[in-house]
């Protein structure tokens, strides 16, 4: 393989013409490829708030056996690779001048390219984060539940989606992908949040969703602030958000988890998710030069 294998391109509809049986082909495995591409293709280049985003596709054959896709200033995100693939991609990336902030694949991938980007380039990688995909099997309601009940959020709640958007972010050490007030309206208008509140009627958890694409609904984010937690909360919402999800036709419906977090991992396979696959982030620091 060279790494003029690789096909490039700044065009989301071209991507995805070339490109969208294979996403499809594994819905659950490339759920942020598909997600990443729709909110792209719906909203716009700059939907993620930095510069252009960056597509690729490796062929052999005529068929496609791996993509990836950057958005700045986040982290490069390919489909599975081999170690070999990887260092192909490396070689591609640096040879235009990239100055990658990190990439986020499934951990052997993530391992593989890091290794590769810094025979590469120097930079140095550091593992930043360790998630596990998790995969909804049997859907099983807590019990017993917490007292209130779940509502979908609306636009008497913009504010509040707005501080815990900002508060989550925080919370996991991500930039946030785009300002806290396009995030609340966007998923305001399409009912993509749903809280937990309390008998009062107090919100005290939210669980949020992906659009469906190819089948699959990813939930995302979960978030209880810190002094409402070990009630149940995240919980009860999560189950309630993945029921909309079944009822809205979704035939996949996933979830990335924190392996640091044995708490929420637990939860998430009592309500009845399995594992799928465990991912890497990885952050790279270039000598005397700014990652973007």
């Amino acid at each position: 393989m060279r790494p003029d294998d690789w096909q490039l391109t700044e065009d989301v509809d071209d991507f995805l013409a070339r490109t969208g049986d294979f996403l499809r082909s594994r819905p659950a495995l490339h759920t942020l490829p598909l997600t990443v591409t729709e909110t792209l293709r719906t909203r716009g280049a700059d939907a993620y708030g930095g510069g252009a985003p960056v597509f690729g596709r490796l062929e052999r054959a005529g068929e496609v056996r791996a993509t990836f896709f950057r958005t700045p200033p986040h982290a490069l995100s390919p489909t599975p690779l081999s170690p070999e693939d990887a260092d192909t991609l490396a070689a591609r990336l640096a040879g235009l001048g990239q100055l990658l902030p990190g990439v986020r694949a499934d951990r052997d991938t993530a391992t593989a390219f890091a290794e590769a980007w810094q025979r590469h380039t120097g930079a140095a990688p550091t593992l930043r984060e360790r998630l596990r995909l998790y995969r909804l099997d049997t859907l099983t309601a807590p019990d017993p539940l917490p007292e209130g009940r779940a509502r979908v959020a609306g636009e008497q709640d913009r504010e509040q989606l707005m501080c815990w958007y900002r508060e989550f972010a925080a919370a996991i050490g991500e930039v946030p992908s785009t300002d806290a007030d396009s995030w609340a309206v966007e998923r305001i208008a399409h009912k993509r949040v749903m809280f937990w509140e309390s008998p009062d009627g107090t919100p005290v958890s939210m669980a949020g969703v992906t659009p469906m694409v190819a089948g699959q609904i990813r939930v995302a984010p979960v978030y209880t602030p810190a002094h409402l937690r070990g009630h149940g909360y995240a919980g009860a919402v999560t189950v309630e958000v993945s029921r909309a999800a079944l009822a809205a036709g979704a035939t996949e419906v996933v979830l990335f988890a924190d392996l640091a977090n044995a708490t929420s991992n637990g939860l998430y396979r009592r309500i009845g998710y399995v594992p799928v696959a465990d991912f890497a982030v990885y952050d790279f620091s270039h000598a005397g030069a700014e990652g973007g």
